[in-house]
């Protein structure tokens, strides 16, 4: 493969990851908001930031977490949009 399939590939699959993160973070703020919030309380306070706005919200994270899911999701879709030609049998 040449260095630019390998970083096209590369960055495909970058953002297969990240989807995956949302989907999953997503999910779990959707369903079980105030436990996934208080594993990432933290006294680091950069990370305490980020979780901040949803202690004693869990509306507003299983909201958040609607997003996640359908932001994720929209990734996903957009990197299975081929570039190229697929080859049999995958998806």
């Amino acid at each position: 493969m040449s260095d630019r399939t390998n970083l096209r590939i590369g960055l495909r699959r970058s953002g297969e990851m990240a989807a995956v993160f949302m989907i999953g973070d997503g999910l779990l703020g959707l369903l079980q908001p105030k436990r996934h919030v208080e594993l990432w309380r933290s006294d680091v306070p950069a990370v305490d930031l980020l979780v901040r706005p949803f202690v004693g919200h869990p509306l507003r994270r299983r909201a958040y977490g609607l997003l996640q899911l359908a932001a994720g999701i929209a990734l996903a879709s957009a990197l299975r949009k081929p570039e190229q030609p697929a080859i049999r049998g995958t998806s």
